[in-house]
């Protein structure tokens, strides 16, 4: 009876160890996998702040991949690592490489007997091999989208078998560097320090540490795309300033002339430009000239074309002449399809006369007193000419010519670039000559600068707030 008894109270306290041994083994279970959580944060945390530090650095974009590889060994303990880039052709080659990561393919003969520097080695082959998008774990990693762990490698009949036992791939992770819309390349890390293969656990802590690798990728590219555009800003900014040395600094005067001009580039520099110069005592000159296009392009090739214009101008009495020659030189300095327009005048205040010559430019616009009608007249005067640069001498020469027009007291001469004229307003109808000529009409007899000064304002009332999409130039001469 005692035995029963014995019996009994054993088999009711194994009943209660039982679920305290499983409580045990479960407490243990969670502890182990909170200390592996611990240990997955913590080196996500330090792959975090080694992204930092790299940023902090301002390292170039090869200089952060690297930094990124051997970041990525030091938080899983892998004994390689290796960055694959997308290339124009769709084939992926390595980037960034540290340890022995294995080639994609196998190695020849002739490149085995080259192991002597094995790691050196290894990297120049990773470097020039190339193979395409959706080959191998890596390509398929890049087509897809998404990573993989491949634990036990050796056992897998698509790992290349490298017969140097150094590169024998043991297990992998390769995860895609993406951020946002931008894809960066493939990040794979092989054999882990050690004999377990990779697990779960480091796949998914891969997946973090790929992320934020792509986030610095994505950092990087953003800082040095700013540290580019203050640089482009300080190169515009001087650009800016030579061109302004290049327009006229002071007020040509002559006796019986008031003049007056107005620059202003839609961007920070433009390929408008402008000068007055004296030819004699009683001889002025005056072009206005558009490059086309905007921006650096026109400008450096309207500085070339106003260093030139400068040369060639005083050595001939014609305007005409002058653009010929003009045309001539630009020819062999012009390229990709620019051209210059230009209108070149020279004022004769002894002969009250001025003769122009039209290179493809914006007719000159006159306004004089009709003395029959007692009333203000505007006129577009026209002359033959295309554009400097566009053909060659002998078709410019024979359409190029000179026109004389009076140019008595009181008469007022208006040039311009058809960034003036072709200014759109918020419903996309332009300026137009028609408005320039009432404009001129209604100021005939005011000065120059004030003629000026009433054109741009009924100009500002016409655009409103929409911004100019083309250089323009406004010099008004007036017959005193």
């Amino acid at each position: 009876m005692m035995w029963f008894v014995i019996i009994g109270l054993l088999a009711g306290l194994l009943a209660m160890l039982g679920p305290l041994a499983r409580t045990r083994r479960e407490a243990d279970r969670v502890e182990a996998e909170n200390q592996q959580l611990a240990q997955d944060r913590q080196r996500l945390l330090d792959f975090m702040h080694l992204m930092a530090e790299a940023l902090g650095e301002g390292l170039g974009a090869q200089a952060l991949r690297q930094r990124i590889v051997h970041a990525s060994i030091l938080c899983t303990g892998a004994l390689s690592a290796c960055i694959f880039e997308r290339t124009e052709k769709n084939t992926l080659r390595g980037v960034a490489v540290e340890g022995l990561f294995p080639p994609h393919r196998p190695l020849s003969d002739t490149a085995m007997s080259r192991l002597t520097t094995r790691a050196k080695f290894i990297e120049q082959v990773l470097k020039s091999e190339e193979f395409p998008v959706g080959e191998g774990m890596v390509g398929r990693v890049a087509q897809t989208g998404r990573g993989e762990l491949l634990a036990n490698a050796a056992a897998d009949p698509h790992i290349v078998k490298h017969r140097d036992e150094a590169l024998t791939v043991r297990s992998v992770i390769a995860v895609p560097l993406r951020f946002r819309e931008r894809f960066f390349g493939v990040l794979a890390v092989t054999n882990p320090a050690g004999e377990q293969p990779f697990s779960e656990s480091d796949f998914t802590l891969m997946r973090s540490l790929a992320e934020q690798a792509a986030l610095a990728l994505h950092n990087a590219e953003f800082l040095h795309l700013q540290i580019e555009k203050k640089q482009l800003d300080l190169d515009l900014s001087l650009a800016s300033g030579i061109q302004q040395m290049l327009l006229p600094r002071a007020s040509v005067t002559l006796a019986g002339l008031d003049i007056d001009a107005r620059y202003t580039p839609a961007q920070k520099v433009g390929g408008d430009f402008y000068d007055v110069f004296a030819l004699s005592g009683t001889q002025l000159g005056v072009v206005v000239a558009d490059v086309s296009g905007k921006g650096i392009p026109a400008s450096l090739l309207m500085a070339i074309c106003r260093t030139h214009f400068r040369q060639i101008a005083p050595r001939h009495g014609s305007p005409a002449a002058v653009l010929r020659e003009l045309n001539r030189t630009l020819l062999a300095d012009i390229q990709g399809g620019l051209y210059v327009t230009m209108l070149y005048g020279m004022i004769d205040v002894a002969k009250n006369e001025v003769t122009l010559a039209r290179a493809g430019h914006e007719l000159p616009l006159f306004a004089r007193h009709d003395r029959s009608s007692g009333t203000q007249r505007t006129d577009y005067v026209g002359s033959e000419g295309m554009p400097l640069g566009l053909v060659p001498d002998e078709i410019f020469s024979e359409v190029i010519a000179d026109r004389t027009e009076p140019f008595a007291p009181g008469d007022v001469l208006v040039l311009y670039s058809d960034g003036l004229t072709e200014a759109p307003n918020e419903a996309d109808t332009e300026f137009s000559g028609a408005r320039l000529a009432d404009a001129v009409r209604m100021l005939h007899g005011r000065t120059a600068q004030e003629v000026n000064d009433g054109i741009l304002e009924n100009l500002r009332r016409f655009t409103g707030d929409t911004p100019p999409r083309d250089d323009f130039t406004l010099v008004t001469v007036k017959r005193g």
